[in-house]
């Protein structure tokens, strides 16, 4: 795979992240264009200066800004982020324009970085959200469960993370799908532990995960555990983090993948559940109420925009 890509996008889980949600300002696009070029350097420089800390970084843009900023036809699958709306949870298009999307395992690079990149747009995007976040004991949600335990491993995660000769114009690039997941942990801290276990169909301290026959209809592994039409499980590469503070706790979900349609599935089958209506109860102790889809192209598509 080339060398080009980002390598936010498949390497390893990290201890800390930020991630950016910025638009564009009208009108200084081919300043914001000259900017984004200069960022691979940007980040190889960064890169450089903390050798050990493993830091990465994913640029990105909407569909709504892809053409826009780039100057170039938007990837095939490129879209507005999903709307769906269920019995415990309807989310819709936030539509920021850029994200960025930079993680390590030492919170100062991370935030080195991120400043640096976000300097260099100075006047041409504006600041919508940035959240900060965290690996939470042995890659824990709030809610005490693993996360991402299903996630592809070794080179699974390039092939099903990066666009191949499917678009050959965006070969080594991804498709990012972001979410911020708010959580009720006073409801659900509240629950017995039989009821959480259910509820993930996966046991808490253990995370062995229960026996498909075992599992409810609306249990979040049955939700999110789909096969195509030859049984084969369709996968994302999950780069989900907590983040929290002393009044707010959650986690901020991202996937990468070739094609964000198996995204769109998960979600759906989540939110508006199976033929029967059955949705993912765990939507009963969170809440998102919106969503942004965005593509990462390569290094070398950025360095292309001067």
């Amino acid at each position: 795979m080339s060398l080009s890509i980002q390598t936010g996008i498949i390497a390893e889980a990290s201890s800390d992240a930020t991630f950016i949600l910025l638009d564009a300002v009208p009108g200084h696009e081919n300043q914001l264009r000259q900017a984004l070029a200069a960022f691979p350097e940007l980040i190889s420089s960064i890169q450089q200066q903390f050798p050990d800390a493993q830091l990465h970084a994913a640029v990105g843009f909407s569909s709504h800004s892809f053409e826009r900023i780039t100057k170039k036809l938007k990837p095939k699958e490129l879209a507005p982020f999903p709307s769906f709306s269920g019995e415990y949870l309807s989310v819709s298009d936030a539509a920021y324009d850029i994200i960025l999307h930079i993680r390590s395992n030492r919170h100062d690079a991370t935030h080195l970085l991120a400043l640096t990149l976000f300097r260099a747009l100075a006047g041409r995007v504006t600041l919508k959200e940035q959240t900060n976040a965290f690996k939470y004991l042995d890659n824990r949600d709030f809610t005490g469960f693993v996360d991402g335990t299903e996630n592809p491993q070794g080179d699974d995660r390039a092939v099903v993370a990066l666009v191949s000769e499917e678009d050959p114009d965006y070969q080594g690039g991804s498709y990012l799908n972001y979410m911020k997941f708010v959580h009720d942990l006073d409801k659900w801290e509240h629950q017995e532990l039989k009821v959480q276990e259910d509820t993930y169909g996966r046991t808490k301290y253990d995370n062995e995960e229960y026996a498909s026959d075992e599992k409810s209809p609306h249990a979040h592994t049955k939700r999110t555990s789909l096969k195509d039409e030859h049984g084969k499980s369709l996968e994302i590469l999950r780069q989900s983090m907590p983040f929290g503070d002393l009044q707010q706790q959650g986690l901020v979900f991202v996937s990468y993948s070739k094609t964000p349609s198996i995204f769109d599935l998960m979600l759906k089958s989540m939110i508006e559940g199976d033929e029967q209506g059955r949705a993912d109860h765990l939507m009963k102790y969170t809440q998102a109420t919106s969503g942004s889809a965005f593509f990462i192209p390569t290094l070398d598509f950025l360095k292309q925009l001067a």
